[in-house]
């Protein structure tokens, strides 16, 4: 059986997750839901970025158009969602910051539904 990648960081994200959807409901916006996770990253004392942009890097430049919600201990991405239930739209995307930005894990994260949503994606391309 494999290891699940970043289990003890997921896990603390999880619980901050269920957290946030505990307090605010499922009636915010994705806006209000990054605030209230950049105030719970900074409460736990983990290092993140919020909104940065993944490059594309090519011989010829760099193609920009990925903005990433959060980076988590430069290990994991989040992309926040507040809509009824995550599409195949959103996957497409995530694979696609994983991929611009190099990461092995992202974390699609819905909280506008009736529950928490988590999915994971995995970057098969990186080895850990």
């Amino acid at each position: 059986m494999r290891d699940i990648i970043y289990q003890d960081l997921c896990f603390r994200l999880n619980g901050i997750f269920y957290e946030i959807q505990n307090n605010l409901g499922n009636a915010c916006s994705e806006k209000q839901y990054q605030d209230a996770l950049e105030f719970k990253l900074k409460s736990n004392d983990l290092k993140y970025e919020r909104e940065k942009d993944l490059l594309f890097k090519l011989k010829e430049g760099n193609i920009s158009g990925n903005r990433a919600d959060f980076i988590i201990d430069n290990k994991v991405v989040i992309d926040l969602k507040a809509k009824k239930y995550i599409t195949r739209d959103d996957f497409k995307q995530m694979i696609r910051y994983l991929r611009a930005g190099n990461y092995k894990l992202g974390l699609i994260v819905n909280l506008g539904g009736s529950k928490v949503e988590i999915k994971r994606v995995v970057n098969s391309d990186i080895r850990i």
